[in-house]
Order: C-alpha cells, then structure tokens, then sequence
C-alpha cells in the first residue's frame, strides 16, 4: 500500500500557503513533515489536524496508489 499527498500540495498553492506555514498552523513536527513529503503513511491524527486547518476532507489532500501502478511507475 503507498500513499500520494500530491493533492495536499496542489491544495497548498491554490491557497497561497508554503509547506512552513502548514506545518506552524496545524501543529504538525517537522519529523512528520517530511513523512509527508516523501509519501510515507502518517497517523489520522496528522491528517485530522492538516484537514482541520485546512477546512478540507481526508480527499482532498491523500491519494491511495495501489501497489501494482506504484511497481509499474518505478
């Protein structure tokens, strides 16, 4: 199983906001910041928090890519 967060970055330039100030508003480590940058899983806390500051849903910022296209992909 892996996971794409490529919609919570298209999310965060549609809003004008850096990955910084994400990180400040929602209360998230830096440590997990960089799970999220390279497509590691996070806890639902992490996106509980991401989407509260956000005022979005766990869709609009997290893709689910099966393993078979993620295999094909590299």
């Amino acid at each position: 199983m892996a996971v794409s967060y490529n919609r919570l970055w298209k999310l965060l330039i549609d809003r004008k906001m850096s990955k910084a100030d994400l990180r400040k508003a929602s209360g998230v480590s830096p440590n997990t910041m960089t799970k999220l940058r390279r497509d590691e899983p996070v806890m639902l806390i992490v996106l509980d928090k991401i989407c509260d500051t956000l005022g979005c849903n766990y869709g609009d910022v997290i893709d689910y890519v099966p393993d078979k296209e993620r295999s094909e992909n590299s």
